[in-house]
Formats: structure tokens, C-alpha cells, sequence
């Protein structure tokens, strides 16, 4: 055959090839709009009201990219309900592979959650971005980071990066021991209102990772979670780092609820930078300054080389009655959870 045959019948090939592959995503994108209009609509049936201004199908050759301009979001299903607003939303996937997903609020987004006249939170970023796979085996796995963001409930936090990965399991956990719900969460540069006297206002960094063990069952919230707990289930704390001017905090452990639905429990872990914690709990007043120059003396004896090479001491944390110590310091109230 000659050659230039071959690179004719090649030519025809990847011509109708391509004109095959456009009119395949030029049918998809229309059926994108289509379920995403239709959604809108049966949503209403469901007290939730969507709206946008504006919609597009994008991202030709390579994905599937569903942009909604100026969208609204309000979830009256729920109590207490949700709304959210940005100026644009859009949500990728790639035309081979449906089990993956991309989220991106790339002119920032604002949320609420309570009453219209009185929401008892709000959360605002300047932009955020978010991902979803799901398994062959069924379990999903959930990614978002939200950057500059603020939230309010009352008391005002900041923070320059805020990023939380979600893990659902295929199926529910049968036993208390079986592993559930996986959360964690890293913050950058959180932004308090204020500080304890010693540290500055704005913690470094704040991450940590924990496994709910066993199932949530269904019905209103506080019952769900008594019998959550009745059944033996707890949360395994499986890392906790705090970086705080010098001092930096890292323990592991488990944690449950008591007879009140608060938390109790006991952590182990380390502590760097322990000079700076002691000098806060003595200008808070929670250590007198003799005990705490007695202190210093024994924790230098017994600390060791961290991971960063800093001199630290093994410790424990405990909450319990409704407060919290680090080894046999009390810290303060421990924070208590309104269900």
C-alpha cells in the first residue's frame, strides 16, 4: 500500500475519530444542563431552593466543567437551616473517569447557617476549592480547602488557609469496634480574638485527625448520639498538633461522652517550648511563679529530643468534669458541646 494511502486512511480515522469524541461531549454537556436544571426543580419538593443567574457547560476536550454564576443556596430541610452565596461555582469531572470530582469557589463564597434575621454562624472565605472520589469498594473520600476565611459564632476567628479531608466507609460500621466516619483538618495562621497572656493571637498551626468508631444511628441528633454512646462507641483521636509560638503540642488518644453527652477522655503525647506554657499559666494565675521555676528545673531533667530536635516532655491530657489538664495542670474549662 503506498505510504501515502497510509497516512490517508490514518488521517480519516483520527477525523472521525475527533468529530466522534465532540459530538459525544457536546451531547453530554447538553444532558449536564438538562440534570442540573431538573435538579433545581425537584429540589424545591425537598424545601431546599436553588438559583443562579447564569450556566454553562466548559472545559472541552478534556472535562466537564458546570459553571453557575451569581448561585444561592438555601436548605430549609434542615434545622437549623443552611444558605450559601457565591458569585461563581463550578464543579469538574473528567469525560473518562465519572468516581471523580472537582468543586472550585474561585470568587469566594459566603455562608450562614440559623434563622434569616439571626443565623447563629457565618462563614466566609475569599476562595475554596474541593474534591470527591469515590472507591470501587463504595467509600468516598472528601477534600476542601478554604483560603482568608472567616467564621463567626459570635466570636470572630480567622484564618489564612483552613484544609479537612472526610473518609465515609462503604457500609456503616457493625460494632463499636468497627471504624466509621473519618475526619481531620489542618489550619494555618488561626487568628483569635484574643490570647492568654503569653502567647500571641494567632496560633501557627492547628491540625488533627480522628476516627468515629462505630455507627451513628438515625433520629434527632441527641438521641442518635446517646445511643451511640450506650452502644459503646467513642472517637479515636488519631493525631493532634498545636504549633504556637515556640511551643508546639502533639498527642494521640481516645475520646467518648459521659452521662451529659461531654467529652472525658485522655490523650498522651509531647510538648516543646514548655518554658513559654509555663510562664502563661503563671500570668494567667493558674501556677504561682515559685512552683513554676521548681517545674522548670525537673521538666529540663526529664525531656528529650523531639522530632525537631527541641528539648520534650512526654505529658498526658485529660478531660474530664467538664475541665482540662495537661499532666496535673489544669487548663480551664474543656469546651462543652450544646446537642
Amino acid at each position: 500500500m503506498r505510504r501515502s494511502t497510509v497516512f490517508g486512511l490514518i488521517s480519516a480515522v483520527l477525523v472521525i475519530g475527533i468529530g466522534a469524541y465532540t459530538a459525544y461531549w457536546w451531547v453530554a454537556a447538553g444532558k449536564i444542563e438538562e440534570a442540573a436544571t431538573a435538579w433545581r426543580e425537584t429540589a424545591q419538593a425537598q424545601k431546599i431552593d436553588a438559583s443562579w443567574q447564569r450556566m454553562r457547560v466548559a472545559g472541552y476536550p478534556f472535562s466537564f466543567r458546570l459553571e453557575l454564576h451569581d448561585v444561592q443556596l438555601k436548605d430549609g430541610a434542615t434545622n437549623p437551616p443552611f444558605e450559601l452565596h457565591a458569585p461563581l461555582l463550578s464543579a469538574s469531572i473528567w469525560p473518562w473517569n465519572f468516581h471523580k470530582g472537582w468543586l472550585a469557589a474561585p470568587d469566594g463564597i459566603n455562608a450562614a447557617i440559623g434563622p434569616d434575621t439571626m443565623p447563629f454562624a457565618k462563614l466566609s472565605a475569599e476562595h475554596g476549592s474541593a474534591a470527591l472520589a469515590i472507591a470501587d469498594s463504595g467509600g468516598v473520600t472528601v477534600w476542601l480547602s478554604l483560603y482568608q476565611a472567616k467564621a463567626d459564632t459570635g466570636v470572630t476567628l480567622g484564618a489564612r488557609a483552613v484544609h479537612a479531608w472526610v473518609i465515609a466507609p462503604p457500609s456503616a460500621p457493625a460494632t463499636h469496634q468497627d471504624a466509621g466516619l473519618a475526619f481531620a483538618a489542618l489550619v494555618h495562621d488561626l487568628a483569635l480574638p484574643a490570647a492568654p497572656p503569653g502567647f500571641k493571637d494567632t496560633i501557627d498551626e492547628l491540625g488533627f485527625g480522628l476516627t468515629m468508631m462505630g455507627a451513628l444511628p438515625s433520629g434527632p441528633l441527641r438521641q442518635a448520639v446517646t445511643a451511640w454512646r450506650d452502644d459503646g462507641g467513642t472517637v479515636e483521636l488519631d493525631h493532634l498538633l498545636l504549633r504556637w509560638g515556640d511551643m508546639r503540642v502533639s498527642a494521640s488518644g481516645t475520646l467518648s461522652l459521659d452521662n451529659n453527652l461531654q467529652p472525658i477522655g485522655g490523650l498522651s503525647g509531647g510538648v516543646a517550648g514548655f518554658d513559654q506554657l509555663l510562664t502563661a499559666l503563671v500570668d494567667s494565675g493558674r501556677v504561682k511563679a515559685s512552683d513554676a521555676r521548681v517545674a522548670r528545673l525537673a521538666l529540663a531533667m526529664l525531656a528529650k529530643a523531639g522530632p525537631d530536635g527541641r528539648p520534650e516532655i512526654s505529658t498526658s491530657l485529660a478531660i474530664q468534669n467538664g475541665e482540662m489538664f495537661l499532666g496535673p495542670a489544669k487548663l480551664g474549662k474543656a469546651p462543652r458541646i450544646d446537642w
